[in-house]
């Protein structure tokens, strides 16, 4: 309860008010919201890092909406200043801000629905998170990524040293914003990934495996290197590096304690706070020295933190045009070319800086608008709690799996939980062929289950689903 109650002080007290404190406050009914948002936020993230159960999805949508939708609008609205040029009124700014509130407490309400049934079966996600890595497609995989890399690396406009140019130049130069090109990128990238993630993995044959041992160490230092040129921070974008490293780092058996999992949810947390808006260094060719400045002028100018903005934008833009239940046609038949769809819906980030006046695109639309966009308040809750229900029983069931290193739930549920935070900023349009490309590549290389593994809740006193305690002090009964 300690630990509880000091990171709540954390993150729904000093952090508010450090950057309060640090910028000519206004107050209004907007702002008085968004300090329930980020007590919200803030408390569901502090649980996250005090559960004695390992939590990586829910760690990943708390964390979002704490810095993106939490304190990053907290300090615009305190000083009216926003990264973009578009303003709005104080009564979308509120709307904004009650439609932000109205997610988390949806998401919560399905992650308590969830966690009421933590002990029964889930017909999708229990059958389909207990598969097992099986050697052979594992190493085909190996081979198909090795083999995309030779056929695709010299194709590349620069070659090799197109991997390591910056995202200015590409963008430049066009090849950024080629569909085709992003697509060849993607495609060697995720495969030549979970080929490596999936080879530190693959289990022991039970005939003797001194074959594929040999095979093992001399495919890993080929696809580390492989990996080093396809999924580097310098041409690939930071979410997308963030979560290659934090799988490796929670698919290791040693972070899969509840423990190791709060210090490293921790870190994790502090780097994208205070870190994450200096992670750009690279994208740019002309690199100017680092300027550290204060965390309220960040959030204030840096168009990282647009979320909130392009929230209140998307508000404007319903009450005009009303809402548009064909966006979400775009999002599930986002394979079908322009050419054979002309009247398919754009990219809802592309529509709302079409609408504010923006000659740039490259924006979000958090998921909160896209709901919203789609029919209302109503889709807004159904959308989140069902995300809630979801993330709670992956969470579960890997927490069920995580002394078994091979099984899916291992690997995708932290691949997920990271890349959930894309996910959640938007468009969807244009994460959704990553995402599902990111979550389809593991099902091609595992195997059914010999048996599902339903691991039967032992018999807990009811501490046991409690919180960590703080170093130091012991439980009296």
């Amino acid at each position: 309860m300690a630990a509880v109650c000091c990171w709540s002080f954390l993150f729904v007290a000093f952090l508010p008010a450090l950057i309060l404190q640090a910028i000519d406050t206004r107050f209004g009914a907007a702002l008085a919201v968004q300090c329930v948002v980020v007590a919200h936020a803030g408390g569901g993230l502090a649980r996250v890092l005090t559960d004695t159960s390992v939590r990586l999805v829910a760690f990943g949508f708390w964390l979002f909406s704490y810095v993106w939708l939490g304190l990053a609008p907290l300090a615009m609205l305190a000083t009216d200043t926003y990264p973009l040029e578009y303003r709005t009124g104080e009564t979308t700014a509120f709307a904004a801000a009650a439609l932000t509130e109205l997610g988390l407490l949806a998401y919560s309400a399905g992650s308590a629905l969830a966690a009421r049934r933590r002990g029964g079966r889930s017909v999708v996600f229990e059958p389909l998170l207990s598969r097992r890595l099986a050697p052979l497609p594992v190493l085909l995989l190996c081979g198909l990524s090795l083999l995309l890399a030779i056929m695709l690396i010299p194709g590349q406009e620069g070659g090799l040293r197109a991997f390591f140019t910056s995202r200015q130049a590409l963008r430049q130069s066009g090849a950024e914003a080629d569909t085709a090109h992003a697509l060849r990128i993607w495609a060697l990238a995720v495969p030549a990934f979970w080929a490596m993630v999936a080879l530190l993995h693959v289990p022991r044959l039970a005939t003797g495996d001194r074959l594929l041992r040999a095979v093992r160490w001399m495919l890993l230092p080929v696809l580390l290197t492989l990996n080093v040129i396809v999924n580097n921070p310098i041409s690939r974008p930071r979410f997308w590096a963030g979560t290659v490293l934090v799988v490796l780092l929670f698919s290791w058996r040693r972070f899969s304690t509840p423990r190791a999992f709060r210090v490293a949810a921790a870190a994790i947390a502090t780097v994208v706070l205070f870190a994450f808006p200096y992670s750009d260094y690279f994208r740019y060719d002309e690199r100017e020295s680092v300027q550290v400045v204060a965390l309220a002028e960040q959030f204030n100018t840096n168009m990282d933190y647009d979320a909130f903005q392009q929230m209140q934008t998307g508000i404007d833009y319903v009450q005009e045009n009303g809402f548009s239940p064909s966006a979400v046609l775009g999002v599930a038949l986002f394979m079908v070319p322009r050419s054979l769809w002309p009247d398919k819906p754009p990219t809802t980030g592309i529509e709302l800086a079409q609408y504010a006046g923006y000659d740039f695109y490259n924006l979000s639309a958090p998921l909160w608008i896209e709901s919203y966009l789609w029919g209302g308040a109503p889709c807004v809750v159904a959308v989140f709690c069902l995300l809630g229900a979801a993330g709670r029983r992956m969470d579960d069931i890997r927490e069920r799996l995580r002394d078994r290193p091979s099984t899916l739930a291992v690997l995708l549920v932290p691949a997920f939980a990271f890349y959930q935070l894309v996910f959640l900023r938007g468009s969807l349009m244009a994460i959704i062929g990553p995402l599902l490309l990111l979550l389809t590549v593991p099902l091609l290389i595992t195997t059914r289950a010999a048996r599902p593994y339903r691991i039967p809740s032992p018999v807990r006193p009811p501490a046991a689903t409690g919180h960590a305690t703080v170093p130091g002090h012991r439980r009296h009964p």
